[in-house]
C-alpha cells in the first residue's frame, strides 16, 4: 500500500432542501506533509463534530482502485483524489483484507483501523449525485477510518505497512456486510467475532449489538 494523495479541506457552506450546512467533505490534494494527531489532522476542516472527526474517525482512507468504478457508475470521468472526502487516497487499500484493530505504519505515524464508513447525504452533494450514498452502501467498498496510535507526519508517496494484524481477523468489508446486507449468510459469525474486538469504535459496537439482536430475534 502507498499514499498517492494527501487531502484536506476548508469549511464550505452548502444548501440542500432549503437548509444550510457547513461541511469539510470537499477535500483537495495537499502538497505538504499532513500532521496527524489523536483527534484528526492539522488544518483539516471537520464541521459536524457529532458525526465526523474525533478519536475514532481521526483519518479516513480510500482506495484509488475504487475510482474507476465510480467514474463509470456516476458518469464522471474527472473524479480525482479527495472526491470521497478522504484524507488519504491510497493504492491497494482493500477492505476485504484489512481488519478492525490492524495497525499501519505510514510516514512517521501509526494508525489503527477503527471502523468502516457509513455515508451520509453530504457524499451525494460532494459527488453531485443524490444516488451516491445508496450506491456507496450497495457497493460495500467503504474506505477505512483510522484512529491515530502514534502521532506523526504523512506525505504523498509514503508506504503503508501493516505492522500488527488483529487476531480476530474481522475485515472492514465483512463487518459492513454483516450490519447492512441481510443476505450475508456469514453475518452471525462475523458479528459475534466483532463484538469481542475492543478496538472497534463505540458507534460500531452499538451497531454490532443491534445487528446481533436482530439475528437472534
Amino acid at each position: 500500500m502507498r499514499v498517492l494523495s494527501t487531502n484536506i479541506s476548508q469549511p464550505r457552506s452548502i444548501e440542500l432542501q432549503g437548509k444550510q450546512f457547513d461541511t469539510g467533505i470537499f477535500k483537495t490534494p495537499h502538497s505538504n506533509a499532513l500532521s496527524l494527531h489523536s483527534h484528526g489532522i492539522k488544518d483539516d476542516a471537520v464541521c459536524d463534530l457529532k458525526n465526523h472527526g474525533g478519536q475514532h474517525k481521526a483519518v479516513y482512507g480510500f482506495s484509488f482502485e475504487h475510482y474507476d468504478y465510480w467514474r463509470k457508475t456516476l458518469g464522471k470521468p474527472t473524479l480525482s483524489a479527495g472526491a470521497f472526502g478522504e484524507n488519504l487516497t491510497m493504492s491497494s487499500l482493500d477492505e476485504a483484507d484489512i481488519c478492525i484493530g490492524d495497525q499501519l505504519h505510514i510516514g512517521s505515524a501509526i494508525l489503527e483501523v477503527s471502523q468502516p464508513r457509513v455515508p451520509c447525504f453530504k457524499l451525494g452533494v460532494a459527488l453531485g449525485d443524490p444516488r451516491a450514498p445508496a450506491l456507496f452502501t450497495r457497493h460495500q467498498h467503504t474506505g477505512v477510518y483510522f484512529r491515530v496510535i502514534a502521532p506523526g507526519e504523512v506525505c504523498n508517496g509514503d508506504e503503508a505497512e501493516i505492522v500488527h494484524r488483529h487476531s480476530a481477523a474481522v475485515s472492514v468489508r465483512n463487518l459492513f456486510r454483516a450490519c447492512f446486507d441481510r443476505s450475508f449468510k456469514e453475518a452471525p459469525a462475523i458479528l459475534s467475532a466483532a463484538a469481542r474486538v475492543p478496538q472497534l469504535a463505540p458507534e460500531w459496537q452499538e451497531k454490532v449489538r443491534a445487528a446481533l439482536a436482530r439475528n437472534l430475534g
